[in-house]
Order: structure tokens, then C-alpha cells, then sequence
């Protein structure tokens, strides 16, 4: 019997993480509505705060889950950084709202306030990066720091929705990994 309240109770929480992702991802911490949230879930509102305390601890709950499953998901390959910006461009396009909660949570919550998580995903792979500069595997004209950014950059910009045909979502990926690789000639400098 205890087995079976554990796992009604684990399966009540994926649900409300679930439902809860698509409504901040659709309307951000301000608009989302607990009510909304219980009711696609089908769980009772009080169970939102019994298990995650408010609103906006439940909107961190799910911006951490989106971003270890992206880092667990597309780990970093600095000896390949352009396949790396083109899974990135793949994951951001088969789970579009993991940018857009990115997205709110800077809107929201600004921009000095990343998460640890998000710095602790970012300084290893700056580590990784810095790594492959250190073993001549990548050129050292960016910071790894700002090498990062630059291809994570890059593997959003093409995520945007206006045409979603198989045909421009190929040839936007194949623009972010080119450009990506462009950005680590050897023989480029800043």
C-alpha cells in the first residue's frame, strides 16, 4: 500500500511539473495560474504548494528539470563544437519550451540571477572548451567563456518558429553549424 502512495505521489508531481512547463513556457511566472496547472494535470491546486511550497518554486523546480535534461541530453563535444550547435539547434527544436522558459526566467527573474545549475552546466563546459584551447584541439582567439556563448547563441537563433518546413529547419541548422565552424578556423583572428 505504501509502494502504491509513493508512486501516485511521484506520478502527481511529474504530472504538475509537466502541465506546469507548458504554462510558464506559454505565459511566464507573472501569467501562469496555479488553477490552470491542477486542472491540466489533474491534481488538486493544494497539491502544487504541498509539493513545491508557491508558484514560483515550483517555476524553478521546472526551469532546473528543463535544464539538466538538456545538459544530460547534448553534452558538450569541444572537438566537434559545430555538431555540438547543430544537437543543440535539434534539442531546442523538438522541446521549444525549454528556451522559452529560459527566456521568461530572464525576463523575470533578470539576468544576474542564473540559476547554479545553469552556472554549473556553463563552467564545465567553458572548462571543456578551455581544455581543447589549452591542447591546441581549438584555436584560443575567444575566452572559452565567450566561445560558449557565441555557439549557444548561435543554435537558437535559427529555433524561431517562421517557417517550420523540413526544408528551411535543414538549412537553418546547416547556417548555425557552418557558422559555428567558422567561428574556430585556426588561421581566423579576432
Amino acid at each position: 500500500m505504501l509502494a502504491a502512495m509513493v508512486r501516485d505521489a511521484e506520478n502527481t508531481r511529474r504530472r504538475l511539473l509537466a502541465a506546469a512547463a507548458q504554462e510558464f513556457a506559454a505565459r511566464g511566472i507573472a501569467g501562469a495560474r496555479v488553477d490552470r496547472i491542477a486542472d491540466v494535470a489533474g491534481a488538486n491546486k493544494a497539491m502544487i504548494y504541498n509539493y513545491f511550497g508557491s508558484k514560483d518554486l515550483l517555476f524553478d523546480a521546472v526551469f532546473q528539470e528543463n535544464v539538466v535534461s538538456a545538459v544530460n541530453d547534448v553534452p558538450i563535444d569541444p572537438d566537434d563544437l559545430p555538431g555540438y550547435a547543430g544537437r543543440l539547434f535539434d534539442y531546442h527544436q523538438a522541446h521549444p519550451e525549454g528556451l522559452r522558459l529560459a527566456i521568461w526566467h530572464m525576463l523575470e527573474r533578470g539576468v544576474d540571477a542564473v540559476p547554479e545549475t545553469v552556472q554549473i552546466a556553463n563552467s564545465g563546459k567553458a572548462a571543456a572548451i578551455a581544455a581543447a584551447q589549452q591542447d591546441g584541439r581549438l584555436p584560443a582567439h575567444f575566452a572559452p567563456e565567450e566561445l560558449l556563448a557565441l555557439v549557444v547563441g548561435l543554435s537558437i537563433v535559427g529555433v524561431a518558429d517562421w517557417n517550420p518546413d523540413d526544408l528551411a529547419v535543414r538549412r537553418r541548422r546547416k547556417t548555425i553549424t557552418d557558422a559555428v565552424a567558422m567561428l574556430i578556423e585556426k588561421g581566423s583572428t579576432r
